[in-house]
């Protein structure tokens, strides 16, 4: 996860481009949504937002408290006995799964032989252990579902963070999408929304949770990735990767700096110029668009920062507060409303960061991150569960895309500044978990962590002496990091088993797992170079999303982070291969030439195998897959041209990021792990088995569309999985 957020093909929407999506709000809720989608502006549908007045918050909140104190005792009273039935066939009293994004398998070995991880090596002695099947792709959202659905891509449509739109070539976000108001109310200057907008999660099939619901069994359910919007169940759920900030991106900061030379285009965030006069700068931050006007604009908060020398801190005045912060620390989580006109607020909480101040200044801003308090749109089911959550355990991190890899990668943030706000941001998940452990002792409760899968991504390359981000300048840091988070990883899950129930079932698992990333490939440039890409006016590059392809003449383009498409008439807008057999003849082609590619500077291979979405595919939304997935060796993956849809005249090129290691690649290269204190029976266990297993440990049948199958010692060994 987390990630994964997180991955390049989002981060590279951001700042100019927003993917919007919302979830379901509740409909005594006014909403206020935005409602003009300029095409040339937007990836997608747009950025929708709710707009809840305090008072309206207040109220909800007020009308809610007073009708669960009254329907308190008849809600125990049924719950409790619907439970114990639901209970009777159950094998555990409670089923705890631990999410850890992304945790190689390689390494947790690696250190459980050297003795560093006593509580994992518990679990494999007294329980199980084995490698994790991942999905194909070997991409955080699709396995997650996966995981959730008990089914393969195809029966839940989740094949990357990015689908196509293919009347426009251009990306949308793959989970959520939201469309504009039908009906709104014309104000002097504003156009206010009076009906909802059309709002809707693209992950189908049905989550396990929710079975486990029907039957009487609650569930806590924390940041899984693909619960944004959050869908309504017999349980708690606060959504994970793919949740928004207030800008409607998946995760815009801000840097603010008096340097010329660092006031550079910032692909994961936006630049802000300063001048520092006498010791002040007076800047503002940068809010989301105000749709309620007839011509939006961005709305911007006055920020004034009071710069002391000596003291190396600064006072920042900020919507109404002010806050003395030391240089090299972050703020507290620090609250900001922005007011769209006609009594309207619209909070966000966000950190603050200075690291210069001499002879530059110079100071990073978390994304606005949904108010957990005040919630602008639903983050958690019920609506009600984050401000539960926020008024327990103080404000915390609302941000699919939690931690900020792209500000490391561009410089924003150090190394040690990143590590200290990703482990910040995972103290405020334990204390989520922590607390869903003393509530639900009976029942299920799921945290996924991605703070594996964030810290591996920019600091694998420490392993790899030879990776090219080591060359581009000089190491401030060592392999020691991921040895530090592996023992921090197993020291709470020491702790999770010592809080769990006499008669509960333990997993610890990762949805995939890591290798180098040190070469990039841009598919793109390959299909131009072998005459199945076009480009206009015998231009030799392209721009950003494809922006000059000539696609009356392109046979196959690539999108994303693995995926191949066709360029077929009837499907595509400017579609030029019949469907049928040219079609399949193309892809067959594509499959021979790609399967194996070599990498001329080194000789090394590149792609392991193409997979055909007609071969590995046979679920009801085969169609929305990618015609081809690139199977991807060790070393390599998409480039960050080839992600964004840029053709260049290189095919490979060296990845110089701090975002070193990667899993977007060959499946079989990256398998997750999965401990258990149980016995479990497969020794070679899918991520698509974690549904059946659970439904069965609570006394339950899986349905007939999950792939999955149960992995305890007497359930059916047959069973086939696509």
């Amino acid at each position: 996860m987390s990630a994964d957020v997180q991955k390049r093909a989002i981060h590279s929407l951001r700042p100019r481009r927003r993917i919007g999506s919302a979830g379901r709000l509740p409909s005594a809720i006014l909403l206020l949504l935005a409602a003009g989608i300029p095409a040339a502006a937007y990836i997608g549908p747009g950025a929708g937002f709710a707009f809840l007045s305090s008072f309206l918050v207040l109220f909800l909140t007020f009308f809610l408290a007073i009708f669960s104190f009254l329907s308190w005792p008849f809600r125990f009273l049924f719950r409790a006995i619907r439970s114990k039935k639901a209970l009777r066939k159950s094998r555990v009293d409670q089923v705890v799964i631990v999410g850890l994004d992304g945790m190689a398998p390689e390494l947790a070995e690696k250190y459980m032989a050297e003795g560093k991880l006593p509580n994992l090596a518990r679990l494999k002695a007294e329980g199980f252990y084995g490698r994790l099947q991942t999905t194909t792709p070997a991409i955080s959202p699709v396995a997650w579902s996966s995981f959730m659905t008990g089914s393969n891509p195809s029966k839940h449509n989740i094949f990357d963070f990015l689908s196509r739109d293919p009347r426009t070539y251009l990306p949308d976000l793959s989970s959520a999408r939201i469309g504009k108001p039908k009906r709104t109310l014309s104000i002097g200057k504003y156009r206010v929304p009076i009906s909802k907008p059309e709002i809707r999660g693209l992950r189908k099939s049905i989550p396990f949770w929710k079975i486990l619901g029907e039957n009487g069994i609650f569930s806590t359910v924390l940041r899984v990735p693909i619960t944004f919007p959050p869908e309504k169940f017999r349980g708690h759920l606060l959504s994970g990767m793919c949740t928004p900030d207030l800008k409607g991106s998946q995760g815009t900061f801000s840097f603010y700096t008096s340097d010329p030379a660092k006031v550079q285009k910032h692909e994961g965030g936006v630049i802000f110029p300063v001048e520092v006069k006498g010791d002040r700068v007076i800047t503002y931050l940068s809010g989301p668009e105000n749709t309620m006007l007839k011509t939006p604009e961005e709305i911007r908060l006055p920020l004034k920062i009071a710069i002391d020398r000596a003291k190396e801190s600064v006072e920042i005045e900020v919507s109404g507060q002010k806050l003395t912060l030391a240089k090299n620390t972050f703020s507290p989580w620090t609250r900001v409303a922005f007011r769209p006109g006609l009594g309207v607020k619209i909070r966000a909480i966000c950190k603050f960061y200075v690291s210069s101040l001499a002879p530059h200044f110079e100071m990073y801003v978390t994304p606005l991150n949904i108010d957990p308090d005040k919630p602008a749109l639903p983050i958690s089911h019920p609506f009600i569960y984050s401000v539960y959550l926020s008024k327990l355990l103080g404000n915390f991190i609302t941000l699919g895309e939690a931690n900020d890899t792209w500000a490391l990668n561009e410089g924003a943030l150090s190394e040690k500044a990143f590590l200290e706000l990703t482990y910040s941001n995972h103290k405020e998940w334990e204390g989520m978990l922590f607390n869903a452990l003393d509530k639900t002792r009976r029942g299920m409760v799921v945290c996924v962590f991605e703070t594996t899968d964030s810290i591996s991504h920019m600091f694998w390359r420490y392993l790899d002496k030879d990776h090219p981000a080591l060359k581009k300048g000089p190491a401030t840091l060592s392999d020691k990091v991921l040895e530090d988070l592996f023992v921090k990883m197993d020291e709470m899950i020491g702790r999770v088993r010592a809080k769990m129930s006499p008669r509960g079932a333990l997993f610890i698992m990762s949805d995939h797992g890591f290798k180098p990333f040190r070469r990039g490939v841009n598919v793109n440039s390959w299909l131009y170079r072998n005459g199945y890409l076009a480009l206009k006016d015998g231009a030799t590059r392209s721009g950003e999303w494809f922006k000059g392809v000539d696609w009356a003449r392109t046979k196959a383009y690539a999108l994303g982070l693995g995926g191949i498409y066709v360029n077929q008439k009837g499907r595509e807008a400017q579609g030029t291969v019949t469907p049928g057999a040219e079609a399949n003849a193309l892809r067959s082609e594509l499959a021979a030439k790609l399967t194996g590619l070599k990498d001329d500077a080194s000789g090394t291979t590149a792609v392991n195998t193409i997979y055909d979405k007609d071969a590995i595919y046979s679920g009801p939304y085969k169609d929305n897959a990618p015609d081809l997935i690139v199977g991807y060796n060790a070393g390599y993956r998409a480039s960050w041209d080839g992600v964004t849809g840029i053709v260049t005249g290189a095919v490979f090129e060296d990845n110089t990021k701090a975002w070193g290691g990667d899993h977007c690649i060959d499946p079989p290269c990256v398998p997750g792990v999965l401990f258990s204190n149980l016995k479990l029976a497969s020794p070679a266990p899918s991520i698509m088995d974690l549904a059946p297993t659970v439904l069965e440990l609570f006394g339950l049948g899986a349905p007939a569309h999950m792939d999955g199958r149960s992995l305890l010692p007497t359930a059916d060994a047959e069973g086939k999985r696509k």
